[in-house]
């Protein structure tokens, strides 16, 4: 059934902060877009009936960060108003409606929509808090079939829930084919959900939040203070509880808190949602967060020009600067990379810090038991919704699992928090996890048939974590994994991704071991960042030492390993995602295939610590050039483009913006919307690869480098950016630098050269910059405090 529906254009009604965001989303995977809303009251034309929506669109597009991949998606968004263009969506396949959260306009609009769209089109709600059912009421059969609520959470290019909420008319076939078309085309996690207050995400959300509040009451502690308990220690973003109330707004949050009080009247924990004092002075305030330009945070400019976050103190009500809330039992677990071993840690403290974290998990294992059945059937759809929609790393069932979860009972009843009697079952019948794996394969425990089943559409999606039984080989750094259909995969948990001398070991021996018993090799990984680079601490250690020959073999050892990575005899495919910097990126521009999730921010960024890239990146960029030129483009445009993007460390926004620098190749390398589906991908990269007949690459001798006539136009381009004072005198010495091996060296005249004699001039060329003071004052600065300091 679900081919059945093609999606070539959507409307969307209502242009406001998320109507805007949705059609950007849609219009960034190539579908048209029509984007309406109301016609501005003094429009005499259609140019000035459009106002609203104009404004509306131009504002999303310019804010930060960007909801669409690339400026040319704006191509696909039409703009109109209701008056004139309601007409137009006979011709669209899905209404997407997103106007005021009022049930009375919203039922509305649906009046007009029924008397344009053709039976058959898809027609949801994006709304957070109106019941999905009522909005369907006096609707025709054929609408209320084909109605649903989709919920996409702001920013949605970004946050990856869709909640799709179906009432008891919609057909069974709309709701499948919603939930595989948000997965495999708008990279979202589905998640169904019924049609109650708050639906998943928000209801667990905000009870979290509201408990939290609860929490620091009775224990007195201070906004600042939670900030630091609640981020990314515990797998949270690191906006933690209060920026993130600010950046959501205030006004909102209560809304949903009171919503729920109001709506929910068997919920057994509604007093949580019960608004304090001091939030409520808030809503008075109206300091309601970044909308406002106030909230528990205030941005001042100081004296001095530098701007500066301050505090609201709750009980004084005076805004202070912000504090470092210092706590032994964090201090103890900061170090453990691990999670879920360093939730454990957490949780055992003994200071204020440790009694927060028992109590919050306390109330949030005691609600979250309690919302099965009522708000989903199943466990995994409520970690699903957290993960995608708040950011949490873990689920909440699964941080249950980490902290055990019959010990975790028996120290909530003592505390007088209750579980639902399904767990206590569960405890009974002797089971002691929510989740397992079996033979790779993740299961998840059903209440309703008190058995653990495997979680639906699972087979798209490879969990690397789930395969240790599956282990070919690994050291500290490093697995690799046997991914099933004669395909391994390497992975591996250095902080950032970082690439040192053990997982350059990993590469080569992965590689050996696929070349003798495999098809082929996939390089993945799943923390936040794909890799942040080369292990810069280990160079700049060695450099301060002037540890010259040990540099070199560093160096060398590296550039082998990317090049081990294009000339194996076994296809080599790289499955990138967030942060793919420096040598994350090099090791993707060798690989006989990128498949890159959408979201990979990707780029060779040496020339911001003082270096060029080191480890191919300087050679391959010369390479591509080259190639580009026997294209017939003109001799010096290719080089040209490639030198500019390494020399200002461009960093691609998106993937898709990472093919106009020139580092994903248009034919070859593919995205994966969705994040999750890019290791399964990727491994039936590796598959068509090899059935379509892989032979082993010969190494390149035919690169035509320009010597000094690239040189000469190369250097004219430095000289003007240093006049007109955009690069510092040390930026100048590292452009000519990069110059100098991208156009193959001194030479009289355009020469065909060797991978290797371009490998030699890179790596001759990185050396000497490590010996340079101001580079090593650059590593320093970003060892030091994340930021390459301008010298």
């Amino acid at each position: 059934m679900l081919h059945k529906r093609n999606i070539q254009k959507v409307t969307v009604l209502g242009s406001g902060v998320m109507g805007s965001r949705i059609a950007c989303l849609f219009a960034g995977i190539g579908v048209q877009v029509l984007l309406l809303d109301i016609a501005a009251p003094e429009g005499k034309d259609s140019k000035s009936k459009n106002k609203l929506v104009n404004d509306a669109l131009a504002a999303a597009v310019k804010s930060s960060p960007s909801p669409l991949y690339t400026k040319e998606n704006l191509q696909k968004i039409t703009t109109g108003n209701f008056e004139d263009n309601m007409k137009d969506i006979a011709e669209c396949d899905w209404i997407i409606e997103v106007v005021i959260e009022r049930l009375d306009i919203k039922k509305k609009i649906f009046e007009q929509v029924e008397k344009f769209r053709k039976p058959g089109t898809l027609v949801t709600s994006n709304t957070s808090g109106i019941p999905i059912h009522l909005m369907a009421e006096e609707r025709s059969d054929d609408f209320k079939k084909h109605f649903c609520g989709t919920h996409f959470f702001n920013p949605p290019r970004y946050l990856r829930l869709l909640e799709i909420i179906p009432t008891e008319f919609t057909d069974k076939e709309v709701v499948d084919f919603l939930m595989h078309y948000g997965d495999l085309f708008l990279g979202k996690t589905t998640v169904l959900c019924k049609d109650t207050p708050a639906f998943i995400a928000n209801r667990i959300g905000v009870f979290s939040i509201m408990s939290i509040f609860h929490i620091m009451d009775k224990l007195e502690l201070n906004i600042d203070e939670i900030e630091a308990l609640t981020g990314t220690i515990i797998g949270r973003p690191k906006s933690a509880t209060f920026r993130t109330a600010d950046v959501v707004g205030i006004d909102t949050l209560v809304k949903v808190a009171i919503g729920v009080k109001e709506n929910c009247p068997d919920d057994e924990a509604k007093e949580i949602f019960t608004i304090p004092s001091w939030l409520q002075k808030m809503v008075d305030n109206k300091w309601l967060g970044d909308k406002t330009g106030q909230g528990f945070f205030k941005k001042i400019k100081t004296a001095d020009g530098q701007k500066e976050i301050l505090t609201l103190d709750l009980k004084s009500f005076e805004y202070a600067p912000r504090q470092k809330p210092k706590f032994a039992t964090i201090e103890t677990a900061k170090p453990v990379e691990d999670l879920k071993q360093r939730i454990k840690a957490l949780s055992q403290g003994r200071d204020k810090a440790g009694e927060f974290y028992r109590l919050f998990h306390y109330a949030l294992f005691s609600y979250i038991s309690h919302r099965i059945p009522e708000i989903s059937d199943d466990l995994y759809r409520i970690d699903d919704a957290m993960k995608a929609g708040f950011g949490w790393e873990i689920g909440a069932f699964e941080t249950w699992d980490v902290l055990g979860v019959k010990e975790t009972v028996e120290a909530m009843n003592q505390n007088g928090y209750e579980v639902a009697k399904w767990v206590k079952d569960f405890i009974a019948d002797g089971y002691t996890s929510f989740y397992k794996v079996e033979n790779g394969k993740r299961l998840y425990y059903d209440v309703s048939t008190k058995k653990y089943l495997p979680i639906p559409g699972g087979d798209a999606f490879i969990i690397l974590s789930d395969l240790t039984e599956k282990t070919v080989w690994k050291n500290s750094a490093c697995n690799l994994y046997d991914l099933g259909n004669d395909v391994v995969g390497l992975t591996w948990n250095t902080k950032m991704g970082s690439i040192g001398g053990e997982v350059l070991e990993g590469l080569n021996k992965s590689i050996a071991i696929a070349e003798e018993k495999y098809k082929g090799l996939v390089i993945a990984n799943e923390a936040a960042q794909f890799s942040a680079g080369a292990n810069i601490a280990m160079m700049f250690m060695l450099a301060v030492e002037q540890e010259y020959d040990e540099l070199d073999m560093a160096v060398r050892m590296f550039q082998n390993s990317t090049m081990r990575i294009r000339y194996s005899s076994i296809p080599v495919v790289v499955a990138p995602h967030g942060l793919t910097l420096g040598g994350g990126c090099e090791i993707c521009l060798h690989a006989d295939k990128v498949q890159a999730a959408a979201e990979t921010y990707i780029g060779l960024v040496e020339v911001g610590v003082g270096l060029i890239p080191g480890g191919g990146g300087t050679k391959e960029f010369a390479l591509r050039a080259s190639d580009a030129i026997q294209h017939n483009e003109p001799e010096t445009i290719p080089l040209q483009n490639r030198f500019i993007t390494i020399g200002t460390a461009r960093v691609s926004t998106s993937a898709v913006e990472a093919y106009e620098l020139g580092i994903l190749r248009q034919g070859v390398d593919e995205i994966s919307m969705n994040q999750s589906r890019r290791i399964a991908e990727a491994k039936q990269s590796v598959i068509d690869l090899y059935d379509r007949g892989y032979s082993q690459p010969v190494q390149r001798t035919d690169i035509k480098v320009l010597g000094r006539e690239g040189l000469g136009m190369l250097y004219a381009g430095i000289n003007g950016m240093y006049r007109g004072n955009y690069i510092s005198d040390y930026d100048v010495k590292i452009a000519k630098k990069l110059a100098y091996v991208m156009c193959g060296g001194d030479l009289s005249q355009a020469t065909l050269v060797n991978e290797q004699y371009l490998l030699n001039l890179e790596r001759e060329a990185f050396l000497s910059l490590c010996g340079e003071k101001k580079t090593l004052e650059r590593l320093q600065s970003v060892l030091k405090t994340g930021k390459p300091v301008r010298n």
